[in-house]
């Protein structure tokens, strides 16, 4: 069964190109991102990783640090970055593991169904597809997404997704469709409308289990 929502992510240990790193101690107390790709020195995954190179001061202001993963070595991630800071036009200067060994491809569930694990093989034999894994300072899995090797990630997506684990972290809201922070967010149903009133403000009752409240600050 892979991982789900509030299972403990697995710990691993592993070199990278921030040297080695072990993923409980390098999250500490804060939020984590971690997200694999298919091999690198290929486009999709070029365009990813300029993303994420790109959005480190939001990443940043949301005390959230960012690993990826893939089946190449260090030496390979080490030459690669050049390409995504020529790209991207910043630095890939969050740490990028080399799982050579598929340790965290199988920890984590991130083969495809067809993966096979042939003598002498290579990452073009065993690519982990697209995943992501929202990971909160307590290292319970707050939320994953899956994509195909051919459709890249819409990081944009990644970041509002963030935000929103972020906003309903350890308080009673839920965040509707196509919410963004500044929006107002739903009241659980275990708080009553006379207690949400109290606590929260003016209640919006749109029927009698949607209700919305102003996000507090």
């Amino acid at each position: 069964m892979g991982l789900r929502i509030n299972d403990i992510a697995p710990d691993f240990t592993a070199d990278s190109t921030a040297g080695k790193l072990t993923l409980h101690e390098w999250i500490g107390d804060s939020y984590a991102i971690l997200f694999s790709h298919p091999k690198d020195f290929t486009p999709v995954c070029t365009t990813e990783f300029g993303a994420v190179a790109q959005l480190a001061p939001e990443f940043a202001k949301r005390n959230t640090k960012v690993m990826g993963v893939s089946v190449d070595s260090v030496e390979e991630h080490m030459k690669w970055k050049a390409d995504i800071e020529a790209v991207a036009g910043a630095p890939a200067d969050f740490p990028i593991i080399d799982d050579t060994s598929l340790n965290v491809a199988k920890l984590y569930d991130m083969l495809p169904a067809e993966a096979y694990l042939p003598d002498g093989r290579t990452p073009a034999d065993s690519a982990t597809v697209r995943t992501v894994f929202i990971i909160g300072p307590d290292k319970k899995v707050r939320l994953t997404m899956t994509y195909p090797m051919s459709v890249g990630r819409n990081f944009a997506e990644i970041l509002r997704a963030l935000d929103a684990v972020r906003a309903t972290d350890g308080v009673p809201f839920a965040t509707p469709a196509n919410w963004v922070p500044g929006q107002d967010v739903i009241v659980a149903m275990s708080v009553s409308t006379e207690d949400a009133k109290a606590r929260f403000g003016d209640v919006d009752v749109k029927l009698p289990y949607l209700r919305t409240v102003k996000a507090p600050k």
